[in-house]
């Protein structure tokens, strides 16, 4: 699990004066909430965020005044309001992005048997929009929307990554160097490699679970979020052959997708 910068670490936030410190204070606290953290005390919250205990109790109470957190008296601690379920529902089915990809996903899926997922940046980390499961092994159908995972370990991240022009990825790279330093090194390395096979093929490859190998290339339509596009698949094939036999099979599906989205108006996502 990765733990976000604090709301003061971040340069600038603090000097804007469009910014309401108390709601982005707040949004901090949110986030703060992840699977497997799900029940969380003001002690709990302060440390993940870096705010103090007073200025955590106080917005604590407003959240749960405004219906995005509860209160376990007898744990003496936090968890998510019904109500952040209701707002992410609403992103999903506002979202013309998904409704455009979602079907073309699911027919691929099918068709090859495989894992086709979307996802979104977020700081240092991709959040699946959409996943289509198609794994043999019921132990591997576990991702679902809202899943994070890192970026510099993954498919999804390395796409994302090779979207950005230099300023932008050298931003992201020096959060995650600085979130996770002890594994940084060899990230990093693997981080180049995928970026040059990027560069060559326009779409990345990367297997960061044992015997899942998965291939991603990012959407960038007019208009709309960036978006990545993946598909992963249960194997004991090497990366290389894995990327020889799926990386055209997503690229014909990127071509789908886009030609889909450049026919929409601008996602409101």
């Amino acid at each position: 699990m990765t733990t976000d910068l604090p709301v003061e670490g971040r340069k600038g936030h603090h000097e804007d004066p469009v910014l309401n410190r108390s709601l982005e204070r707040g949004i901090e606290i949110l986030r703060a909430f992840r699977p497997g953290a799900d029940l969380l005390g003001n002690g709990e919250i302060a440390e993940r965020t870096g705010l103090s205990r007073a200025t955590v109790s106080r917005l604590t109470q407003t959240l749960v005044s405004g219906g995005l957190l509860q209160h376990d008296r007898s744990q003496r601690a936090y968890r998510l309001a019904p109500l952040v379920l209701s707002l992410a529902h609403a992103m999903r089915s506002g979202s013309i992005a998904m409704q455009v990809a979602a079907p073309l996903m699911r027919k691929t899926a099918e068709h090859l048997r495989i894992n086709v997922g979307l996802a979104v940046p977020d700081r240092d980390e991709m959040v699946y929009l959409e996943s289509v499961r198609y794994n043999k092994k019921v132990a591997l159908r576990s991702v679902v929307a809202g899943q994070r995972v890192p970026i510099e370990l993954t498919s999804l991240g390395f796409a994302y990554l090779g979207s950005l022009d230099k300023d932008a990825r050298e931003s992201v790279l020096q959060r995650i160097s600085m979130l996770r330093p002890s594994s940084w090194q060899e990230a990093s390395q693997q981080v180049d490699r995928a970026l040059t096979h990027h560069e060559k093929h326009g779409f990345c490859v990367a297997s960061w679970q044992p015997e899942v190998v998965a291939v991603a290339t990012p959407l960038a339509v007019e208009g709309h979020q960036v978006l990545v596009l993946n598909m992963s698949l249960s194997t004991s094939s090497s990366m290389r052959d894995v990327a020889k036999e799926f990386g055209p099979c997503l690229m014909r599906l990127k071509e789908e997708i886009v030609a889909a989205l450049d026919m929409t108006g601008p996602d409101g996502q």
